[in-house]
């Protein structure tokens, strides 16, 4: 079997509320991964989902797979908050175009936060801070 490329997801602490970044984190913290193929598969495209973290945490995703992807806050397309909480957009510094870009966000309350993919809007996730 060929080795299979992941996208992570890593709570921790930091100082900025949205960053963006080229390189991989590689700071400790819990993490999710975005497997390959992840468009076809809906809410196992996030592993583990939700995410749990806690008020403070960054949240950290990095584009391992080799697919365009995003993080946008909502649950879906037809939300109309979507994007208003976070999102790594479709364009700009903090797009994860890429392999190896990366994305954070740091929660400063607590709560439940969806997010999906606006390319393949299937691909759910949740982050569940404390």
């Amino acid at each position: 079997m060929g080795s299979l490329q992941y996208a992570s997801v890593s709570a921790q602490q930091a100082a900025n509320t949205t960053s963006a970044s080229g390189g991989t984190n590689s700071t400790g913290g819990d993490s999710v991964s975005i497997v390959p193929n992840a468009s076809t598969l809906a809410n196992k495209a996030f592993a583990p989902n939700p995410l749990n973290a806690k008020v403070g945490d960054t949240v950290t995703w990095t584009n391992k797979d080799t697919t365009f992807h995003t993080v946008t806050s909502g649950t879906g397309p037809s939300d109309t908050t979507h994007g208003k909480q976070f999102d790594s957009g479709l364009s700009g510094p903090t797009a994860l175009t890429t392999q190896g870009k990366t994305f954070s966000h740091k929660f400063m309350t607590a709560g439940e936060f969806p997010y999906f993919c606006q390319l393949h809007p299937t691909m759910v996730g949740k982050v569940v801070v404390k």
